[in-house]
């Protein structure tokens, strides 16, 4: 009986060690003090660090002012992919918005990665104004 327990045992520990396993490059992205219309894409790379394919079910994002792209191809082991994240910067004010990745990962079936800064109000020589003009 203690050998059958050992190998089932050893078993499910080869098991698990051998598996797709989801990393990120960083799982926090400051975007700092920003003005209202600039850019708000940020990029997230995400590895498969595993030794079978790593399959991205679903990006999530907390609002619609958040929105996650990333391919549906499975991540094969060692290669990566782009999580692309953007902001909708006509939004002035402090944020931080949370992404969740759901993968096929055994350990770590929802991953969360999050974006956060500050929008400023566009700046002129007069002062500020509400910068429109990229949304027209």
């Amino acid at each position: 009986m203690k050998k059958i327990f050992t190998s089932l045992l050893l078993t499910a520990s080869f098991a698990f060690a051998m598996a797709q396993t989801i990393s990120f490059d960083k799982t926090i992205i400051n975007y700092g003090q920003i003005q209202s219309g600039d850019d708000g894409v940020r990029l997230f790379t995400v590895t498969n660090v595993g030794d079978k394919p790593l399959i991205i079910s679903k990006v999530e994002a907390a609002c619609g002012c958040t929105t996650p792209q990333i391919t549906k191809e499975p991540i094969m082991p060692g290669k990566s992919a782009i999580l692309r994240v953007g902001y909708n910067t006509g939004l002035v004010g402090a944020f931080s918005k949370d992404i969740k990745v759901y993968s096929n990962d055994p350990k770590n079936e929802r991953s969360v990665v999050t974006i956060q800064g500050n929008v400023e109000r566009f700046r002129t020589h007069e002062g500020y104004v509400e910068r429109k003009d990229r949304y027209n």
